[in-house]
């Protein structure tokens, strides 16, 4: 590709972006949709809610505390600068909304709702179950400090006591839990605390808000799990060891409990109703408790309920952070220690998401360069020593193991090692990877605007199909086509310098194809991200191009070539060059002694 063709390509993409910058038509509000309603409003001072009916088994089973059974639910709210809470005089949160963010359709976000959440803690009292959280608490607040605590008591008239007390510091995302159980005659070695979480829809696209939600767990024994977040059949799994925490993990939050000593195993599940659009997943936690924690009165908690974001996770317990998947090593290092803290500082100076990821592609171009010159080097290399190659080819015909040999012997002669020119291009491949897993997690990108992108987090959609592609979508994403497009041409371009011939190079151009369809559904500023890499790719070749001189390169050859002659045809050999030689002649050995010719 000349000059004039590459000035032609960017003015086109620029073209492109200004006009749907200054004349497309302003996005429409999402359409809302349908929230479950709140079952417990939030009321400015306890309200009467409900009242229980009990039956005369209820009564039975819970003995002493069968008084507790009746009465009105209230609620009391608790606010501090990142979360309002709910409490239910139930003992538990009946509402918790993440004040500083929204749902797609811009309504409250609330991690726990009456609708989709329920909570049980179960214990054996004289051989019956009961749920301590049926019963009706007396609430009362105080203040500790900065903290506030907000403590449900039920007292029996024979001096039993159930309380649950609440620690809400004046900010961030995180609430302490104590359990306190005296003078009732609690059974068994066990209590049972479980919750169930059918998560609701916050995001724009159910099917890759599935795919990103699960449940994960970290054990004493420091171990993290979960169940895999891509399934969407059911499944569970049984911990047999000590757990330290356990999280509902969606896209973008995390609503967890861990404890302070460990739970003594527990289970999980998840499963999905692929007919609801409206919810996510069916998250189901089992967790185990020491009724001699209880006893001793040792059964402290954290709850966390906020974003899944790095800056955040670390603080919050002893591997936490990898709730944040960011793929296997290298990609994770090359995540962690190199992309998100280049994002992180830019995001600092750039109030405008669409051009931080433009300088993030433009500090990653620079620091690849050297790999990219020695990669273009390589190929013109290669490109330069095509004449004597198909000569080769052609001396030896069908003897696939001579001609082999003989392009081998070329190499060493004209000083080329033929694999130069794609060693750059698979250590740049960790870079390339990392933002395929960190761009679709990354909360920062959440409902921010970017020419015709409502929300970089998702999908830009600039036209709704009547009907489904398979693979692709029922949408057309604009940043994926112009991804495509100009890595087509960059293949063009890389093609001309190549000495791949035949159907690898017809291969080459259907990988751009297969990636339109499979990012068609991803994130936008991933497919703007690839988008401008390939722009600047561009810009940065047709710099190497002005220092890279064919004919010295030929020149130098040359002369290595008659330096080998002079010597007698030998050289030192690297090492890879000196085992694959060894390994070409072993095959050529072994194909002598089966009788092949």
């Amino acid at each position: 590709m000349d000059r004039n063709s590459i000035i032609g390509l960017s003015l086109i993409a620029v073209l492109l972006v200004l006009y749907f910058y200054f004349f497309s038509p302003t996005p429409e509000p999402a359409q809302l949709q349908p929230e479950p309603e709140r079952a417990l409003q939030a009321p400015s001072k306890p309200d009467a809610v409900a009242r229980q009916e009990v039956d005369s088994a209820s009564i039975k089973a819970y003995g002493q505390l069968s008084g507790f059974l009746t009465g009105d639910e209230k609620t009391t709210r608790i606010e501090n600068a990142d979360l309002a809470i709910d409490f239910s005089s139930k003992g538990i949160p009946a509402t918790i909304e993440l004040k500083g963010f929204k749902t797609y359709s811009q309504q409250p976000l609330l991690l726990v709702a009456p609708a989709n959440n329920t909570f049980q803690l179960k214990a054996s009292i004289e051989g019956k179950e009961v749920d301590l959280y049926k019963l009706n608490y007396t609430s009362a607040s105080s203040k500790r400090g900065d903290t506030t605590v907000l403590e449900f008591t039920a007292k029996t008239d024979g001096g039993g006591i159930v309380r649950h007390t609440y620690g809400i510091p004046p900010a961030g995302y995180q609430m302490r839990y104590q359990l306190e159980v005296n003078g009732i005659p609690l059974d068994g070695e066990l209590m049972t605390f479980e919750w169930r979480d059918n998560t609701p829809l916050v995001e724009k696209d159910v099917t890759d808000s599935r795919v990103r939600t699960t449940i994960n767990y970290f054990t004493q024994g420091g171990n993290f799990d979960g169940i895999s977040e891509s399934s969407i059949d059911a499944e569970t799994i049984n911990i047999a060891e000590p757990v330290k925490w356990v999280a509902i993990r969606q896209k973008f939050f995390i609503s967890s409990i861990i404890a302070s000593k460990s739970f003594k195993g527990g289970e999980i599940a998840t499963s999905v109703n692929v007919n609801d659009s409206l919810h996510v997943k069916d998250a189901k936690v089992k967790m185990f408790i020491p009724v001699a924690d209880v006893r001793s009165g040792e059964v402290r908690f954290t709850y966390y309920f906020g974003p899944n974001d790095l800056d955040i996770l670390g603080d919050v317990a002893p591997s936490f952070s990898r709730n944040l998947y960011l793929g296997w090593p290298p990609v994770i290092w090359v995540n962690r220690y190199l992309i998100i803290p280049i994002f992180s500082f830019l995001e600092t100076f750039l109030g405008n998401y669409g051009l931080v990821i433009f300088f993030l592609v433009l500090i990653i171009r620079l620091l690849l360069t050297p790999l990219s010159y020695k990669s273009y080097l390589g190929m013109a290399k290669m490109k330069l020593l095509k004449p004597e190659l198909d000569l080769i080819k052609e001396k030896n015909g069908d003897n696939m193991t001579q001609a082999q040999q003989d392009q081998m012997k070329l190499y060493q002669q004209a000083g080329v090692n033929p694999f130069s020119g794609c060693i750059p291009l698979l250590l740049q491949l960790p870079i390339l990877l990392s933002m395929f897993y960190f761009f679709p997690v990354s909360i920062d990108l959440r409902q921010e605007h970017f020419l015709w992108a409502e929300d970089l987090s998702t999908y830009d959609s600039i036209l709704d199909l009547p009907f489904t592609i398979p693979f692709y979508g029922n949408h057309v994403s604009l940043f994926v086509l112009l991804m495509t497009i100009s890595t087509l041409v960059s293949t063009w371009q890389n093609n001309q310098i190549s000495t791949v011939q035949g159907p690898m190079k017809s291969v080459s151009y259907m990988m751009p194809v297969i990636f339109m369809f499979v990012l068609n559904n991803f994130s936008a500023g991933l497919s703007y991200y690839y988008f401008v890499s390939n722009l600047l790719t561009f810009a940065q070749q047709a710099i190497i191009r002005r220092f890279v001189d064919e004919s010295k390169i030929m020149a130098v050859m040359d002369d290595h070539k008659k330096k080998m002659a002079a010597g007698g045809g030998t050289g030192k050999k690297s090492k890879f060059m000196a085992k694959l030689e060894e390994a070409m002649k072993a095959s050529e050995e072994a194909r002598k002694k089966s009788g092949k010719k």
